[in-house]
């Protein structure tokens, strides 16, 4: 009996945090209340408070759910060989990560994140969307520093440099798709992109 008390709350947690999104997405985060929320889930303002301390939280964790750290893609691909092509592992994670993309929760949170959230209470989309760059860049970086050290990496490419040109490719292909997802698909140009763009920056055969 616990138990399915137990998957009942989180049924309850769930339906909460896709009744948010879906409000947030029509109306922005700032002009929707909790009790906005709690109606549209077909529950009360009671039931978002047992789960969540207030909009904040719920945001977070509304976030949480598609949070894709670059070192969890890396690790989720487990393939032990990586750690010896680290250039390879940068590469598989991204495709990784457009394919996350492409479902339409994960767009469509990062939507709300970057198109319908102001500054409001203890809610800064800026900060957020800071700490998400920083959190892949500083992970690119360990990775090019490995590229370099093992020969990989073009000479005349620091590793900080390199991480730093990759992500600005990914951070202008994530803006320019979410603007529009429909004009095409992130898997398949940021595939084509990123491919590209770790082909220049391989060290060839003779260096």
């Amino acid at each position: 009996m616990a138990r399915k008390t137990k998957a009942e709350a989180a049924a309850t947690r769930e339906a909460l945090l896709d009744a948010a999104e879906e409000m947030f997405i029509q109306h922005g985060v700032a002009r929707t209340s909790l009790e906005q929320i709690a109606r549209h889930a077909g529950m009360t303002r009671g039931a978002v408070y047992w789960h969540f301390k207030n909009k904040a939280d719920l945001f977070h964790a509304m976030l949480q759910r598609v949070r894709l750290p670059f070192q969890d893609l890396v690790e989720a691909l487990d393939d032990p060989e990586l750690a010896k092509k680290p250039l390879e592992a940068i590469r598989l994670a991204c495709i990784s990560g457009f394919e996350h993309l492409e479902r339409p929760r994960y767009r469509r949170v990062h939507a709300i994140l970057i198109h319908h959230c102001e500054v409001f209470s203890d809610i800064d989309p800026l900060a957020m969307q800071n700490e998400m760059v920083e959190e892949s860049c500083g992970a690119l970086r360990d990775y090019f520093h490995c590229a370099a050290r093992l020969g990989h990496l073009r000479d005349d490419i620091p590793p900080e440099l390199a991480a730093q040109l990759l992500q600005s490719l990914l951070g202008g292909l994530f803006h320019d798709w979410l603007r529009n997802y429909e004009r095409f698909s992130i898997y398949e140009e940021g595939t084509r992109l990123v491919k590209a763009q770790l082909s220049l920056m391989r060290a060839s055969p003779s260096e």
